[in-house]
C-alpha cells in the first residue's frame, strides 16, 4: 500500500515512515525538503500519484494565532484538493486532545478549522487526537517559566511517547477510515504540576514548580480534563521515566 506522509521528515512523520516501511508498505515522506509544499501545492500531484492513503502530521512553523490558522487552512485545502484529483481513499490527520475544550487557544482553534475542512470533504477520513508528546515536555516547562519558577496548573495530564504516537497513527492509516476520531494518550495520568515537579527533579533542573490554578497553557487556562482523553482512548505503553532513561542512554 502506498502511504504518503505529509510532514514525513519531522518527529512523528519520520517514525511513522519507518514503522510503515517495516510492515511492507510503500511509505513516502513528503515535506518541503523532499520537494512537496502543501502551502503552494508544489509536488503534490506527483507524490500522490498511486497513493491509497495520506497521513498529515505536518505542523505550522509559527504558533501565532493568524499564522497558524492560515497554515492549516491553506495546507489542508490544497492537500484535500490534490487527494481528490489523485483518487486517494483515506485521509488521516493528527490533531490534539481537547481542541474543542479550549477554542480560545489560537493553536487549538486552527486545528478545529483543519478538522472541519476534512470532515466536509468528499474523502473518507480518520482524525487521531493525541495528548502532548514526551519530546515536547521541556518546551512546555520553558513556556510556563517565570524567572526561576515554572507555573503549572493542577489539572490532569497524560503525555505520550512519540514512538507510541507513530504506532497508533500507523494502525489507523492501514485500517478502514473511521469517518470520525480516535483519542490516544500515555499510559499514566497525573496532575500536571506533580508531573513537572518530578520531571524537573529527574532532569536535575533547579527551577521551582509552583502550583497555580490560573497558570496558562500556551496562553489559555486549561480545565480539569482539557488535556486528557476520555474513556475508551487507545493508550501507549511507554512510561515517561522509562522513555527518559532510554533517551539519556541513547537506546
Amino acid at each position: 500500500m502506498k502511504i504518503v506522509v505529509i510532514g514525513g521528515t519531522g518527529l512523528i512523520g519520520s517514525k511513522l515512515v519507518a514503522k510503515l516501511g517495516e510492515h511492507g508498505h510503500e511509505a513516502v515522506a513528503a515535506a518541503p525538503s523532499t520537494g512537496v509544499n502543501t502551502l503552494t501545492g508544489e509536488g503534490l500531484a506527483e507524490v500522490l500519484a498511486g497513493a491509497q492513503v495520506v497521513v498529515d502530521v505536518s505542523n505550522s512553523p509559527s504558533f501565532e494565532r493568524a499564522a497558524v490558522l492560515e497554515f492549516f487552512e491553506t495546507s489542508t485545502r490544497n492537500l484535500l484538493a490534490a487527494e481528490a484529483a489523485a483518487g486517494v481513499g483515506h485521509h488521516v490527520a493528527v490533531s490534539v486532545v481537547g481542541t474543542e475544550r479550549m477554542p480560545e487557544n489560537g493553536y487549538f482553534a486552527a486545528k478545529i478549522a483543519q478538522e472541519q475542512l476534512i470532515e466536509k470533504s468528499s474523502i473518507p477520513f480518520s482524525l487521531v487526537h493525541a495528548t502532548q508528546f514526551f519530546e515536547f515536555v521541556r518546551s512546555i516547562a520553558d513556556e510556563a517559566t517565570d524567572g526561576d519558577k515554572v507555573r503549572i496548573a493542577p489539572v490532569l495530564f497524560q503525555p505520550m511517547a512519540g514512538d507510541d504516537v507513530a504506532q497508533a497513527v500507523g494502525r489507523v492509516a492501514v485500517g478502514s477510515p473511521l469517518n470520525g476520531r480516535i483519542e490516544i494518550g500515555g499510559p499514566e495520568q497525573s496532575r500536571m504540576d506533580e508531573f513537572f515537579r518530578e520531571a524537573l527533579a529527574a532532569w536535575g533542573d533547579p527551577r521551582e514548580v509552583v502550583t497555580d490554578p490560573q497558570a496558562r497553557y500556551y496562553g489559555s487556562v486549561p480545565g480539569e480534563r482539557t488535556l486528557v482523553p476520555g474513556d475508551g482512548a487507545a493508550l501507549g505503553r511507554i512510561r515517561y521515566r522509562d522513555w527518559l532513561d532510554r533517551t539519556a542512554t541513547g537506546k
